[in-house]
């Protein structure tokens, strides 16, 4: 089969590149799945860079977490699937459900030791495998296990769980942002979203979206998204930015609000607690989810009719340009690679 291996001791895009190895074979309680799409994180980033957690890696590793197709062949033992079923994996493969533990987040997808699914054939334990939304193309749904569970999770599972009338705050229009932002306007909620560009902010308006803020224009976003919600406050905020922005994400935040810290976006900057004490806020650490969460979020996409955005679809041999795309400022949505 075709696939793409990221090489140790390369950092960049250098060291990514498509081999031919052969097709793994399942064995008891294994689904082999047929690829036809993956999609891309700001992580598969972050690990062609050499800069994911514990640093480079150390080992051959086939890359990004996120894929989706149907089941070309199972092992003894599979009760849950059939041949030809559209499913998509989890990107934890020992989360099932319930609260994280270190066993539960030890392995995912796209980083060693895992493989990934950025290949023709993927090989995955049966309980790290789900149903895709009858709804959605492959392409779609490819677009879900990562980004979707990471905006699920941070709106719908922690303490509060996103209430109608509730006000969300979003950072930029990546994928993470614009499902937080099909989610919650399904839900009810009212979304404020921040772009350094007006016409990425008008096009999320198109979305549902009820108020914008060039970041640029307005360096003190934070207040005045605050100003933006009124009385009620913001309810959530989905943090992608990380250090460079949190300072303003607790000047925006809501009394008894959380702020769902996800990404790291913007690495370097500077953090005073002082607003989440004075406003009995928290912040609570999303990393992706479980299974059972990607199964709540496909039957929320099904039952409202949701569509994740793509921004472009690259042939399985333009891989390389599709991580060029992903990282560059036009980006609206997800980058997706047919296979």
């Amino acid at each position: 089969m075709r696939t793409y291996v990221l090489e140790p001791g390369h950092q960049g895009l250098e060291a990514l590149r498509q081999a031919e190895i052969a097709t793994p074979v399942p064995g008891p309680g294994e689904i082999l799945i047929r690829v036809r799409a993956c999609s891309l994180n700001y992580r598969d980033q972050l690990l062609v860079q050499g800069r994911y957690f514990g640093g480079p890696i150390r080992t051959a590793a086939i890359p990004l977490s996120d894929g989706a197709g149907e089941v070309a062949a199972i092992g003894a033992g599979v009760t849950r699937f059939a041949v030809g079923d559209r499913v998509a994996g989890t990107f934890f493969l020992d989360w099932e459900d319930g609260p994280a533990d270190a066993r539960k987040v030890a392995t995912s997808l796209g980083a060693p030791p895992a493989t990934g699914m950025l290949a023709e054939y993927a090989l995955l334990p049966e309980r790290a495998v789900v149903p895709i939304a009858p709804s959605l193309s492959f392409e779609e749904a490819a677009t879900l296990p990562c980004a979707g569970v990471t905006a699920w999770n941070a709106l719908m599972e922690g303490p509060r769980r996103l209430q109608p009338g509730d006000t969300v705050l979003l950072l930029g229009t990546g994928g993470v942002s614009l499902i937080a932002l099909q989610l919650a306007r399904a839900a009810g909620a009212a979304v404020i979203i921040t772009s350094s560009s007006d016409a990425k902010l008008e096009r999320a308006r198109a979305m549902g979206a009820t108020h914008g803020i060039n970041y640029r224009a307005t360096p003190d976003w934070g207040a005045a998204a605050a100003e933006a919600a009124g009385p009620n406050g913001i309810s959530h905020i989905v943090e992608v930015g990380g250090p460079g922005t949190i300072a303003q994400s607790m000047q925006a935040i809501g009394y008894g609000g959380e702020i769902g810290i996800i990404g790291l976006l913007a690495a370097e900057g500077q953090s005073n607690p002082l607003a989440l004490m004075t406003r009995g806020a928290t912040m609570r650490g999303i990393f992706v989810g479980s299974r059972a969460m990607a199964e709540r979020l496909n039957a929320a996409v099904e039952a409202n009719g949701i569509r994740p955005v793509i921004d472009r679809v690259f042939a399985f041999d333009d891989a390389v340009d599709a991580y060029r795309y992903q990282s560059g400022s036009d980006l609206f949505g997800k980058v997706v690679i047919s296979v």
